[in-house]
């Protein structure tokens, strides 16, 4: 109780002084709420924004100054002779934006000094051997597409892009033949091929049911190769097309100086005997065309053969696991008359054969290269009129050093000479 009782004075003691603070609390409040109703933060003064920049309106006169001030300078400097300029004080140097320093008096000593630091440390002997190297092809880099491409990016170009070679060489005329050659070539394969690869279906699926030659079979047969046929020429003639547009453009070639070696291997590489033809060495094109002509024969024989024995050693060996699923024999074209090995041996032997023309062909590829590059440097080799030989009899005299006391004898010989 007594402590109730403290508590009840202490706040009629202070009552009054709680009364006037809240009272002066609310009258501020009051006041505020008239002069700010929103309870916003007031705005200052009204600001401008250039730029991106807030300037105040004093800082924007005093940026009019400067510029009229700037401007005024630079028109008397200009006034002022060239042999006059060096005279001006640094003060009033750098009273000037730098593009306008450096346009009205030149790079000052400072800039110049920094400049020949940059150049002292990017020196060739200050340089390691991969860094000159480094900076040396990026001086001679040239870019893929230029006015003045090489033979080599041409014909890479016009590899990927057909008529890029024509166009370079302005010769927009063959456009029309190479795209009308090309893409009816190409039309025409794709369509024969659309109309091969059902026959070849039909064809095979007769064929597993059953091996006997019928008159159906044998029409749908006929009808198959008549197809595959149609389809391989229109492809020869696509590639054939492509390739001799690839080598138009080599041939026209003019931008800058090419050697006949040069042009010659290039050609070689587009297309197999182009080089000979192109070095004037007729008698060598059937050479050439006849070999890769047998090789591609001989890897389509035995390519052949591999596919056919592959699948008579598939239907045998499935044979042998599980005759209970073929109550009338092995259902390969050989009627089960081969064992298993003997198949495999002829598969082993017929893909061992198509890998080894595969290989030759890639050889006489590479010879043909080699041929045309070796014809055209020996085409310009400056061989003397006075190429002569010599055959004239000699008579010597031998001395044994073993036996000096034996004494020699008499030799007889022939000395042949050669100027070239």
């Amino acid at each position: 109780m007594r402590i109730l009782q403290n508590i009840v004075g202490i706040l009629r003691g202070r009552g009054l002084t709680l009364l006037l603070g809240m009272l002066f609390v609310c009258i501020s409040l009051s006041a505020s709420a008239q002069i700010n109703p929103f309870g916003r933060e007031l705005r200052g003064e009204r600001t401008i924004i250039r730029s991106g920049q807030a300037y105040y309106p004093d800082s924007i006169e005093k940026a009019r100054a400067d510029s009229a001030r700037v401007a005024k300078l630079v028109d008397t400097l200009k006034k002022i002779a060239p042999d006059s300029l060096t005279k001006i004080g640094e003060n009033v140097r750098k009273q000037l934006p730098d593009s306008l320093r450096r346009s009205i008096f030149g790079r000052d000593s400072l800039e110049m000094a920094r400049d020949s630091i940059a150049l002292a440390a990017a020196t060739p002997d200050s340089l390691t051997e991969r860094q000159r190297k480094r900076l040396e092809r990026k001086e001679n880099r040239t870019p893929f597409i230029s006015d003045s491409m090489s033979l080599r990016n041409v014909c890479i170009a016009s590899a990927i892009m057909p008529g890029f070679g024509q166009i370079y060489n302005k010769q927009y005329w063959k456009l029309p033949i190479l795209y009308g050659t090309v893409g009816a070539s190409l039309g025409l394969c794709l369509w024969s091929n659309s109309k091969y690869k059902p026959l070849k279906s039909q064809f095979e699926s007769m064929t597993d049911q059953s091996l006997l030659r019928t008159p159906e079979l044998n029409a749908l047969q006929r009808e198959m190769i008549k197809y595959n046929t149609m389809k391989q020429v229109f492809m020869v003639s696509t590639i054939a097309s492509y390739l001799y547009f690839i080598g138009d453009a080599c041939i026209k070639y003019s931008t800058n100086e090419v050697s006949r070696i040069n042009k010659a291997t290039t050609l070689a590489m587009i297309c197999p005997g182009a080089g000979q033809i192109y070095n004037k060495s007729y008698w060598r094109v059937p050479i050439v065309v006849g070999g890769f002509a047998t090789t591609i024969y001989c890897i389509d024989w035995n390519n052949r053969g591999y596919q056919r024995f592959k699948k008579a050693y598939r239907l045998k060996a499935d044979y042998d696991a599980n005759p209970d699923l073929y109550p009338d024999g092995s259902q390969d074209e050989f009627g089960g008359r081969y064992n298993t090995s003997f198949l495999k041996n002829l598969r082993n032997s017929y893909r061992r054969n198509r890998d080894l023309c595969i290989i030759l062909t890639a050889g006489l590829y590479i010879l043909q290269i080699v041929d045309a590059h070796v014809d055209a440097h020996l085409r310009d080799y400056d061989i003397s009129k006075d190429l002569s030989v010599s055959l004239s009899p000699a008579i010597g005299y031998s001395y044994n050093r073993m036996s000096p006391y034996s004494g020699g004898g008499t030799t007889l010989g022939m000395n042949l000479s050669l100027t070239f």
